[in-house]
C-alpha cells in the first residue's frame, strides 16, 4: 500500500467512495427521522442528547474512512474488500439508530461501529507496512483505534447511569487518536480531495432537508392545507440558502495540524446542524397539521437553533479565513436574529427571509470584490 501524492492533479472522489457515502444516507436519515419524532413528541432533552451521540458515531466513522482514503486509496482488491466490510459496518450502525433513540440501547450501533473501525485497523496496518515515511503515524493509528474500540465494547457492560459519561470519555479518546498519530508527520492526504469529500457529505445531509420539503408539499396536497405550501416555500429558501452559504467560495482544508483538526472536527456541527434543520422542518409540518405536541415557539427553535449553529460554525471555519469587513460581522448577527425569530408569529418564514438577506449580501459583496480595481494614474502633464 503506497501513499498517494498530496499534490496529485485532478484528484477526485472514486466510485467506491461515492458508494460508501450512499450507505451513510441510510444512517443520516435514521438519525434525522428519530430526532423529528422525539422533538415533535416534546422529548427535547432526550432528542438532543440521543441525536448528538448517534450523529457522532455516524460522522466519525465517515470521517476516518475519508481521510484514510485520501492518503492511501490504492484501489486494489484488498482495499476494496476491506472498504466493503466498512460499508457493512455502516449498515449495521444505521440499523441500530432507532433502538438507540427509543431505548438508549447503543449495542447494535457499537457493533457496527467496531466492525468499521477494526477494518480501518487492517487498512492502517497495510499502510504501516507499505509507507516507511509515515510508518510511525500509521502504527499509532492502528494501536489507538484498537484500544478505543475495546473501550467501546467494554462500555456495553457498564450500568445505564454511566452511559452518557462513558460515551463522552470514549468519544474524546477517539478524537485524540488522529491528534496523537499525526504528530510524527501528517499522512499524505490531499487537500483538494478532502474538500470535495466534505462537500459531498454536505450534500448528503442537505438531502434530509430536501426530503422535509417534499413531505410538506405532499402533505399539503393530500390535506388541502394551503399553510403547508407556504411552509414548504419557506423551507426551500432555507435549504437553498444553506447550500449557497456553504459552497459560496471554495475553501481547502488547512495543511497545519492544529488548524486541520479544528476544520475537520468542526464540520461535525455543520453536518449535524443541516440534518437537524431537515428534522425541524418536518416538526413544523406536524405543528401546522396540529399533530405535534410542542408549542409554536419550540417548533420555531427546532429550526432556528440548528440554523444558528450552522451560521456560527461556517463563520468560524470559512468566513473568518476568507472574508473581511461587513460579511464577517453579518454571520453572527444573522445567527442572533435567527434565535429571536421563534418569538414572532411566523418563525420559519422569518428565518427564510434572514437567510435570503444574508445570501444577497454575500453575492453583492462578492461581485464588488470581483470588480477590477479602477486604474489610477494621470495623463501627461504639461
Amino acid at each position: 500500500m503506497r501513499p498517494r501524492r498530496r499534490d496529485e492533479p485532478n484528484r477526485s472522489a472514486t466510485t467506491l467512495e461515492l458508494f460508501f457515502d450512499l450507505c451513510f444516507v441510510v444512517a443520516v436519515a435514521q438519525a434525522a427521522g428519530n430526532l423529528h419524532h422525539d422533538v415533535s413528541e416534546g422529548h427535547l432533552g432526550h432528542a438532543v442528547t440521543s441525536y448528538a451521540m448517534v450523529f457522532f458515531a455516524i460522522w466519525w466513522s465517515w470521517m476516518n474512512f475519508t481521510w484514510f482514503a485520501s492518503a492511501y486509496d490504492t484501489n486494489d482488491d484488498v482495499y476494496r474488500i476491506t472498504t466493503l466490510v466498512q460499508i457493512t459496518g455502516a449498515l449495521i450502525l444505521a440499523a441500530g439508530v432507532p433502538r438507540a433513540f427509543t431505548d438508549g440501547d447503543f449495542g447494535i450501533i457499537t457493533y457496527g461501529y467496531v466492525v468499521m473501525r477494526l477494518a480501518a485497523v487492517v487498512q492502517w496496518s497495510r499502510a504501516a507496512a507499505g509507507d516507511p515515511a509515515h510508518r510511525a503515524a500509521a502504527r499509532r493509528y492502528a494501536i489507538g483505534v484498537t484500544v478505543v474500540q475495546l473501550g467501546w465494547l467494554l462500555r456495553l457492560a457498564l450500568p445505564d447511569e454511566w452511559g452518557i459519561a462513558s460515551f463522552v470519555l470514549l468519544g474524546l479518546a477517539d478524537l485524540l487518536v488522529p491528534a496523537v498519530a499525526e504528530r510524527p508527520g501528517m499522512t499524505p492526504w490531499h487537500p483538494g480531495h478532502i474538500t470535495e469529500r466534505y462537500g459531498l457529505f454536505t450534500l448528503i445531509v442537505l438531502g434530509e432537508a430536501v426530503l422535509a420539503i417534499s413531505v410538506a408539499i405532499q402533505t399539503g396536497v393530500d390535506a388541502g392545507n394551503r399553510g403547508l405550501w407556504s411552509l414548504a416555500a419557506a423551507g426551500a429558501v432555507i435549504v437553498f440558502a444553506l447550500w449557497w452559504l456553504y459552497f459560496d467560495r471554495p475553501v481547502e482544508a488547512p495543511d497545519r495540524l492544529p488548524y486541520t483538526l479544528i476544520w475537520g472536527y468542526g464540520h461535525y456541527l455543520i453536518f449535524a446542524a443541516i440534518a437537524a434543520v431537515g428534522a425541524g422542518l418536518v416538526v413544523a409540518v406536524d405543528h401546522e397539521r396540529h399533530i405535534g405536541h410542542i408549542s409554536g415557539v419550540a417548533t420555531g427553535y427546532a429550526v432556528a437553533v440548528p440554523i444558528a449553529v450552522f451560521l456560527l460554525t461556517i463563520w468560524a471555519l470559512h468566513v473568518r479565513r476568507q472574508q473581511h469587513g461587513v460579511l464577517v460581522g453579518a454571520f453572527p448577527v444573522v445567527a442572533l436574529l435567527a434565535l429571536l425569530a421563534p418569538l414572532g408569529p411566523v418563525p420559519i418564514h422569518v428565518l427564510a427571509l434572514l437567510l435570503f438577506a444574508l445570501v444577497t449580501l454575500t453575492v453583492l459583496l462578492r461581485r464588488r470584490d470581483d470588480l477590477p480595481a479602477p486604474a489610477h494614474g494621470g495623463g501627461d502633464r504639461t
